[in-house]
């Protein structure tokens, strides 16, 4: 007997939402950031991110290095998009990531669905803590990937502050020396 798993997680993130758009729905872009994926990657084609384009994933070890195949669906460029896999992912009839990017003023609300068909109940319970934190730190690097070129900006800024004050403290202590 299958049984359904519905996680919805929202986020605050410093940016636009085409950008956002394109880190999380672009596969060769989404898999330099997320720590969940090992491999993202179009089957055939072209190689653009559109309706019923196939992609194949796969997991790292962590998540039993699952491979699947998903075809993107609702695509709406830069408000959301999404894809479902095609065949089962190991113990996971079915298995569906959705992306909503809501534009509001200091950024975009970022909001990640993810849907599970199971299909053994007794691995109901440990599978949807898996996915839940899944969710939730996929939301999480995809804001701190955003955030990285500041925050390297900040800790630079920091550090020549930092130094600023060294050297005017010397310069404190040598004129007090001087002046004995």
């Amino acid at each position: 007997m299958s049984e359904d798993i519905r996680i919805k997680q929202s986020i605050v993130v410093r940016s636009r939402p085409d950008v956002l758009y394109r880190l999380a729905l672009e596969p060769k872009r989404r898999v330099r950031w997320d720590p969940h994926l090992a491999v993202a990657e179009y089957e055939g084609g072209d190689g653009r991110l559109a309706n019923n384009v196939l992609v194949r994933f796969k997991f790292t070890r962590r998540l039993l290095g699952l491979g699947f195949t998903a075809k993107y669906g609702q695509l709406q460029a830069p408000l959301r998009g999404g894809w479902e896999s095609v065949r089962h992912v190991g113990p996971l009839e079915k298995l569906t990531q959705g992306w909503v990017f809501k534009a509001m003023p200091g950024g975009t609300e970022v909001t990640l669905t993810l849907n599970a068909r199971i299909r053994y109940r007794w691995i109901r319970q440990p599978l949807e803590r898996v996915l839940n934190n899944m969710v939730v730190t996929t939301l999480l690097e995809l804001q701190r990937q955003v955030d990285a070129p500041g925050a390297q900006l900040v800790e630079d800024m920091g550090r020549e502050m930092a130094q600023k004050q060294k050297e005017e403290q010397k310069a404190a202590k040598k004129a007090a020396r001087g002046k004995r």
